[in-house]
């Protein structure tokens, strides 16, 4: 397949139209403010901000605590296995046009434990919706319970046993929220009884805090997958370990730029790292906040970095080799890829 045969015109269609998984999206983090309004009028909670505009007006974020504060205030409507499966339905018709096939989405149960919402009520609106998803859009999903880091360990040991009678519905642990202070080694006895419960293990680091949070991500918590970790650039034995070892990175760029983790598109290190070899991937972290979902990721990054369709097969065939299913599946989105190729010229 001769993938230099498709023109840079053609890339923005090709993009749109080819098969790709999600392994990094936040599901409160796709709550818009129009569904906020909704929930919170049907459960009658008061919000704030008097509008939808200066809802969106808010999101004016300087770094990651500041989009944090926001985020968990969006939560607060939350109440209802409903709510749960309405906000997580959103994201499947959104990503069903963006042709994403597989999803691996995180939730923090945590921000909504605190509140007296049960973890039956998250996990049974969550699961309903992903049940759903898979028979009436296609897409198959799966759900990772992040811990947040701003709080103990302790509380997190707390979380994952009041989830363990809802095992089934759940196949990892990630760690989320403040990154700064927040060390993961912090975390190492629970995710290593996460580990014993035959969970897979994922971990964000690097976004903000430093390349030495990848390594003990790694190397302490034995993590899969890292989310984000961007900040590897600046390490080049860290780089060199993540390419021959190929540990994925859960990239996402236009999250990075709101953040101001870079100051434009144009200077983010996505190429840098896929051309020494990273297994790097596109999604969207927190859509609904950070200005577009996954398909919005990838033609602002191609655009703003030159990309072009050679990239977009390599992070295409990253994002299935990344996700936690059989391979067999692996094989089939990829032979999908290749027909969308094909169709395009290749």
């Amino acid at each position: 397949m001769n993938v230099q045969a498709i023109s840079s015109s053609q890339l923005p269609a090709l993009l749109r139209a080819m098969p790709k998984t999600e392994l990094h999206i936040h599901i409160e983090g796709s709550l818009e403010p129009e569904l906020i309004f909704s929930l919170a009028k049907r459960n009658d909670v008061r919000l704030k901000y008097p509008s939808v505009e200066a809802l969106r007006a808010a999101y004016a974020f300087t770094d990651l605590q500041s989009f944090l504060d926001i985020y968990y205030a969006g939560a607060s409507v939350l109440l209802q296995p409903q709510d749960f499966y309405d906000m997580a339905w959103a994201y499947f018709l959104k990503a069903k046009a963006d042709n994403v096939v597989h999803a691996e989405i995180f939730f923090d149960p945590q921000t909504h434990t605190e509140r007296n919402v049960s973890m039956r009520t998250v996990f049974t609106g969550l699961h309903r919706a992903c049940v759903d998803a898979q028979a009436q859009l296609g897409i198959s999903s799966s759900l990772i319970l992040c811990f947040l880091r701003h709080l103990s360990e302790e509380e997190a040991f707390e979380t994952l046993e009041q989830a363990l009678p809802f095992r089934e519905w759940f196949i990892g642990v990630g760690l989320d929220s403040s990154e700064r202070g927040h060390p993961p080694e912090k975390f190492e006895r629970v995710f290593a009884r996460a580990r014993q419960l035959g969970l897979h293990v994922v971990a964000h680091a690097g976004e903000e805090g430093p390349p030495a949070y990848i390594w003990s991500a790694l190397d302490v918590l034995k993590a899969e997958r890292i989310d984000h970790g961007v900040q590897a650039i600046h390490d080049p034995a860290l780089m060199q370990r993540l390419a021959t070892q190929r540990v994925p990175l859960t990239v996402c760029p236009l999250s990075n730029v709101k953040l101001c983790v870079y100051p434009d598109l144009s200077q983010h290190k996505l190429g840098q790292m896929l051309d020494q070899g990273v297994c790097v991937m596109l999604n969207s972290d927190d859509p609904a906040y950070f200005g577009g979902y996954l398909n919005d990721n990838y033609l602002q990054t191609f655009e703003a970095l030159s990309l072009n369709a050679g990239h977009a097969y390599q992070l295409a065939c990253h994002s299935f080799d990344a996700a936690f299913v059989p391979d067999a599946q692996k094989q089939q989105w990829r032979a999908q890829l290749d027909a969308c190729f094909q169709q395009f010229g290749a």
